[in-house]
């Protein structure tokens, strides 16, 4: 059975555990206490030198990285991952997309704006990660025009990959409303046997701090 390092909170770590769960995998996973430090302990970084999550375990094979952890768990299983060696291409060009425009982005706008302390909020950061992530989802609003899915007829990583922060409640500037396109993808997705919310998915919540 894997082993999924994880936290509710974190979005990177929920299309880890997304892609596992929609595989049909079986998979546990492991809390980690990032808001009490723990990715910056020794322990932690011994397996995981760039101290983040989702960090999955499979046997003797330990991977970093929510898109290689993705891509692992499709080719390991066939699903996933396209139809053919073009929609394969498809599905990367979408996962390269929500790493540096996405994700990239929402992960931190949505952690400077709810779990950051306040003293230390800079409005002027919060509003350009704001504004590059309004560009990307403009994107993504556009290209999903007339289509159910991202990269091809099915899901695939591309649609785990990019949703990955947008199921979350706590605001950081995405409204579903505002973007109908994705809007109607989001809820084609939640709408997948096994689906679940990133809380009710993996421990962790910011209400358990509360």
């Amino acid at each position: 059975m894997y082993k999924l390092y994880c936290f509710g909170e974190s979005g990177n770590a929920y299309k880890a555990a997304l892609t596992l769960t929609l595989a049909g995998e079986e998979w546990e996973p492991v809390h980690v206490d990032f808001f009490n430090g723990e990715t910056r302990t020794p322990e932690f970084r011994a397996l995981n030198v760039m101290g983040e999550v989702p960090v999955m375990v499979d046997g003797d094979t330990v991977l970093t990285q929510s898109g290689v952890i993705q891509d692992y768990i499709s080719s390991k299983t066939g699903k996933l991952g396209g139809r053919s060696a073009a929609e394969r291409r498809e599905v990367l060009r979408w996962l390269f997309f929500d790493n540096h425009k996405v994700s990239g982005l929402a992960g931190p706008l949505r952690f400077n704006m709810n779990f950051l302390p306040e003293a230390k909020r800079n409005a002027d950061v919060n509003g350009y990660l704001a504004m590059r992530l309004a560009s990307a989802l403009k994107v993504m609003e556009t290209h999903l025009e007339g289509r159910d899915w991202l990269a091809g007829a099915d899901v695939t990583l591309a649609d785990l990959a990019c949703c990955g922060y947008l199921f979350y409640d706590e605001p950081f500037t995405f409204d579903r409303a505002d973007y109908p396109n994705i809007d109607r993808w989001l809820g084609r997705i939640s709408a997948l046997p096994g689906w679940k919310h990133p809380y009710d998915m993996m421990p962790g919540n910011p209400a358990d701090r509360a």
